[in-house]
């Protein structure tokens, strides 16, 4: 007997996407599995069709976008949720889809959640320049005061809604697949594949090349620890001039290759100094390899003693000092306590607990705790 049915609405949801696609999938198959729930998933897609609690609304490609698609037409959206008629809705994106739950929240008079998952000022920013700003923080501070209840992966994140006026903020993680990444998948052959000597360090990091991540503070900080330590790039629009310890991997890889690649590395860094949580960083610790990342953003609250070190953001020989620090101290049985770590605090059961916990609260049953701030 279907007790209660939620629904998820997204656009970031693509064959290469990264987070919140592997949030959802993740959430789907472990809700699918709980008893008396309902799940269903609206994302884009070509063409309209459904498979597995799964709903593809049309919606066009967007150019050069690497898969994604952008809505532009509301009705359709809100239409399949009127027809679905869930108990509640979840928004993983600040655009049209948002609109379109809260366009249906009026006739089924359900309660609808927000996800932020992305820090959309500072993106904008990123991209456009600081003008816009004032008008993207009234933005998000006027889509996120409609929700019945906001979500945010970290709690920078949260504190910087809660700095923008929006009201019912939650901290809620996110989570890692604790058998897709697993330390049983290191290759032994992989430094030989890469033709580099076994005694060498190899870092890795893996993710989209975007600006964000700071990628040109990765490669100086190579240039500057030289042959004894080589780095491997993995994923999409990376740069193709590196140093000579460095091997690009430039295109999107599927998560079991990723996995191969992390187990059989020593370390992860990570430069980046936006990240609003940062999954690649748990990935790397399930497959039981320490880290080096810069204490900024959402970094702080998950890199801990216990799953590696944290540098001074965008600082290359900051970077290279704590790679060294960490290899000094040991990255086997420190990998091995990342490993624990995550296994005792993002497994993706415990996560989703957590949000029927969310759920429940909204939903009139019980009450998690508040975010503070």
């Amino acid at each position: 007997m279907i007790i209660v049915h939620i629904a998820d609405i997204t656009m970031f949801y693509a064959p290469a996407s990264g987070g919140v696609r592997t949030y959802l999938d993740a959430k789907h198959r472990r809700l699918g599995r709980q008893p008396g729930i309902r799940h269903s998933l609206l994302v884009p897609g070509a063409h309209f069709n459904e498979r597995d609690g799964i709903y593809k609304v049309p919606a066009p490609a967007l150019p050069f976008g690497k898969g994604y698609r952008f809505p532009l037409r509301l009705g359709p959206w809100r239409n399949i949720l009127q027809d679905l008629q869930p108990d509640l809705i979840e928004v993983g994106d600040p655009y049209l889809t948002a609109w379109a739950a809260l366009d249906a929240r009026r006739q089924l008079d359900v309660p609808v959640i927000g996800f932020y998952h992305s820090d959309l000022p500072l993106l904008v920013s990123n991209r456009m320049g600081p003008w816009l700003t004032p008008n993207v923080e009234a933005y998000v501070r006027k889509l996120y005061g409609n929700f019945d209840r906001v979500l945010a992966p970290s709690q920078v994140m949260a504190d910087k809604l809660i700095g923008l006026g929006v009201r019912n903020v939650y901290v809620q993680p996110l989570g890692v697949d604790l058998q897709t990444f697993h330390p049983s998948h290191r290759d032994p052959g992989l430094r030989t594949a890469l033709g580099i000597a076994e005694d060498c360090s190899l870092l890795i990091f893996a993710g989209r090349g975007s600006k964000e991540k700071n990628l040109p503070v990765l490669l100086n900080c190579m240039q500057r620890l030289g042959k004894r330590y080589h780095l491997l790039l993995v994923g999409s629009a990376m740069p193709t001039a590196v140093p000579e310890n460095v091997t690009v991997i430039n295109q999107f890889c599927p998560a079991p290759q990723v996995a191969r690649l992390m187990a059989s590395a020593d370390a992860l860094v990570h430069a980046g100094d936006q990240e609003t949580f940062g999954l690649v960083i748990l990935e790397a610790m399930a497959s039981g390899i320490p880290v080096v990342a810069v204490a900024a953003g959402a970094f702080q609250e998950i890199v801990t003693a216990e799953g590696g070190l944290l540098c001074a953001p965008n600082n290359p020989l900051a970077m290279a000092n704590a790679v060294q620090e960490l290899f000094a101290q040991g990255c086997t049985e420190r990998g091995q306590r990342a490993r624990r770590h995550v296994e005792r605090y993002y497994a993706w059961d415990r996560v989703v607990a957590s949000l029927l916990q969310h759920y429940r609260a909204v939903l009139g049953t019980q009450q998690p705790m508040l975010a503070h701030g």
